[in-house]
């Protein structure tokens, strides 16, 4: 009972470090480029991931273990950071938020790919309806949405959601936090180089403000490494299917950020939305068995 509760809270934890995530992706694209942004805040992540596990004495993962790296790198580490900040020079963080409310059927939605589940039809039936708010919503919202932005975000949600589903898996035999370090390290050589070629001039950086270096820093440290560290501890300690709830609340906690911090209205209609996916969200997820 510890063991679960302990899951739950670090669990809790990580679902509030990655709520943070798009509206500080939002401020720190204002002064960076993105791919600058999504290369350089892997690889500062990247090696502070490496310290942990040299200083821990980690040992290597197994060569089988490397596909799944590669797949969960390419899903959190490169895919969602870059889709949403390209899709955050679109779209406010408060409607990119809506679209990460699909994020937990997504990841279900691989997790059965992986693991060769068979659900329920109301799996299925959830999982129209919530797909169907969600595009319906970005469709009738032309005058505050953006075509390309809702299909970044779209794309983003799909490759993250396949990156936690393959990460979650993966966590049970590698390790909690280790799955994100490794992830981290496979990715290194490619977002490193690309960071180099993509480093802005160093006159830039005087113009860049305090809010944008915050956020910079924010999203290499936390939504980048020390949210996964409690994300999949969580998961570790308390079980993928019962933690990964905890996802449904990360919508609401972005708005409400979005909100506070950067003054972004959030309309009746988005609140809405998002209540209709994360109901779509939960009832595929009782039916995912």
């Amino acid at each position: 009972m510890e063991k679960s509760t302990s899951g739950w809270i670090n669990g809790f934890i990580g679902v509030a470090i990655f709520a943070g995530s798009l509206p500080a992706t939002r401020v720190a694209v204002g002064a960076f480029e993105p791919t600058f942004l999504t290369c350089a805040r892997a690889t500062i992540a990247a090696l502070l991931g490496a310290l942990f596990l040299l200083v821990l004495r980690q040992p290597r993962p197994e060569r089988a273990d490397l596909s799944s790296l590669a797949i969960t790198a390419l899903g959190v580490v490169i895919g969602f950071p870059l889709l949403t900040a390209l899709a955050l020079q679109h779209v406010t963080s408060a409607h990119s938020i809506v679209f990460v409310g699909l994020l937990p059927l997504c990841t279900a939605g691989f997790a059965v790919l992986r693991g060769g589940e068979r659900p329920r039809p109301g799996f299925w039936l959830f999982s129209i309806a919530g797909a169907g708010l969600v595009v319906g919503y970005a469709l009738m919202n032309g005058g505050e949405a953006s075509a390309v932005g809702d299909l970044l975000m779209m794309a983003a949600v799909v490759v993250c959601g396949l990156g936690y589903a393959e990460g979650a898996r993966l966590s049970r035999t590698l390790g909690g936090w280790q799955v994100i370090s490794w992830a981290l390290i496979v990715a290194l050589p490619f977002m490193l180089l690309l960071t180099i070629a993509n480093f802005p001039a160093l006159d830039a950086f005087a113009k860049v403000s305090a809010p944008a270096w915050f956020s910079f820093g924010y999203v290499s440290l936390f939504s980048m490494l020390i949210g996964f560290v409690f994300w999949y501890r969580g998961l570790v300690q308390g079980g993928i299917a019962a933690v990964g709830q905890l996802q449904l609340f990360q919508p609401f906690m972005g708005l409400g950020l979005a909100a506070l911090l950067l003054h972004e209205h959030v309309s009746w209609m988005m609140l809405v939305v998002t209540l209709g996916a994360v109901v779509c969200v939960a009832g595929a997820k009782k039916y995912a068995r």
